[in-house]
């Protein structure tokens, strides 16, 4: 409860509502990277008049400070969270935002919503959509006689043939992509974390193919590492040293600005004959806090913002950094996103798009991504390692669901 006072008491960098009326609400942010994104939220809440909202900018580990301050008293109104929201859920820790989304359900990036529902109620309403492509650099695939890879098998034949002494024909990150692929290449061989039987989604030989065509790349010495920076930057790509690379929607203006048209981005290619193009999508979205003192006031100010205010909304995906809008009809009309490689990633959104299920704990991640660097790295049996994360994962299913009920 110490540690939690301290949390909470720190990163106290405010702004002020400009004169609403009625109670005062305070509202939490995590730190964006991104100029102008915090003068902007606190624009956002001055324009509301019925309550003055306090905006929060958080710096340091914002989900640790919000997971100590929602058990508090002292804790925010409203609130961004990342990702599932299982553990808030389940521990009655938000308050249920149904009636406020209802009305514009279907207007949502369905990928995203869905790990803000659980038992068909909603608990979070999205706010902008961010996902991961592959970036690939039109000149140097021409050059090499290759077209742009549409399967897994497709893939792996082009990084080998586009390596060569200078230029490596793939980045996945530093580590070989076994931190940031996560279940992308599952869901190119049209399997899922977590089945519709509620159990482990990938118990499947397809699943084990799929990864140890990821090994392939990396014992074929077709992938670029000890890059100098990671691969969220498009730096190793716009200098030539690959050429392709995974990374993120958020570095299309810099590979644009560096390379004019001389890029495409496509899916996670597809693999085998029950495969299909795979795109991670993930969203932070808007909560209350059950805890809140002023409940009524803190969901009207949440649907206000991010149901009501379109204008609000499609300013904080695309004036600051580039994001997509969480909702359907403000991606399709956005100027931005009309053409060349954004209009491609939005319709790759929407028709490939798939996020982390709510019922995806962090003791699933791990174990699975434990599991994919043995095998991207060490040569690990797919096979086998994957048989041990399907056991942990179903354990760890009945361990939630049987929280669940009780």
């Amino acid at each position: 409860m110490a540690l939690g006072g301290a949390l909470v008491a720190c990163g106290s960098n405010t702004g002020r509502g400009a004169g609403g009326s009625g109670p005062e609400i305070s509202q939490w942010y995590h730190q964006y990277g991104e100029p102008g994104t915090q003068q902007a939220v606190q624009r956002y809440a001055a324009a509301y008049k019925k309550a003055e909202v306090r905006v929060q900018w958080r710096p340091g580990d914002y989900d640790r400070q919000t997971a100590a301050a929602l058990l508090t008293d002292s804790g925010p109104d409203v609130f961004e969270v990342n990702g599932p929201l299982l553990d808030q859920i389940q521990g009655g820790q938000v308050v249920d935002l149904t009636a406020e989304v209802e009305p514009v359900k279907d207007d949502f990036n369905q990928a995203v919503l869905a790990p803000k529902i659980w038992q068909d109620r909603i608990w979070g309403i999205p706010q902008t959509v961010d996902l991961q492509l592959l970036y690939y650099r039109k000149s140097l695939l021409k050059a090499g006689g290759v077209a742009p890879p549409q399967t897994l098998d497709e893939l792996v034949d082009a990084a080998g043939t586009l390596t060569t002494k200078k230029t490596k024909g793939l980045f996945l990150g530093n580590d070989g992509g076994a931190g940031v692929l996560a279940g992308t290449p599952l869901f190119a061989a049209g399997l899922s974390l977590i089945g519709d039987d509620g159990r482990a989604g990938f118990d499947d030989p397809a699943a084990a193919r799929a990864l140890g065509k990821i090994r392939q790349l990396y014992a074929d010495k077709s992938l670029l590492l000890g890059a100098p920076t990671d691969w969220s930057d498009p730096a190793a790509f716009v200098q030539g040293l690959t050429a392709m690379q995974w990374s993120g929607l958020w570095a299309l203006p810099m590979v644009k600005k560096a390379l004019g048209d001389d890029f495409g981005v496509l899916p996670f290619p597809r693999d085998g004959s029950g495969g299909r193009p795979a795109v991670p999508v993930g969203a932070y979205g808007s909560a209350v806090s059950a805890r809140s003192k002023r409940k009524a006031a803190a969901k009207a100010f949440a649907r206000w913002l991010w149901v009501e205010r379109t204008d609000f909304q499609q300013d904080f995906a695309l004036s600051y950094g580039f994001h997509i809008p969480a909702r359907l009809s403000l991606a399709k009309n956005a100027k931005q996103l009309q053409h060349g490689a954004a209009a491609d990633a939005v319709r790759f959104a929407t028709e490939h798009g798939h996020a982390e299920p709510l019922l995806w704990t962090t003791a699933d991640r791990t174990a699975y991504q434990d599991a994919l660097s043995r095998i991207i790295k060490d040569g690990a049996n797919p096979e086998t390692e994957l048989k041990g994360v399907v056991r942990k994962v179903n354990a760890e299913l009945q361990r939630v669901k049987k929280k669940s009920r009780a």
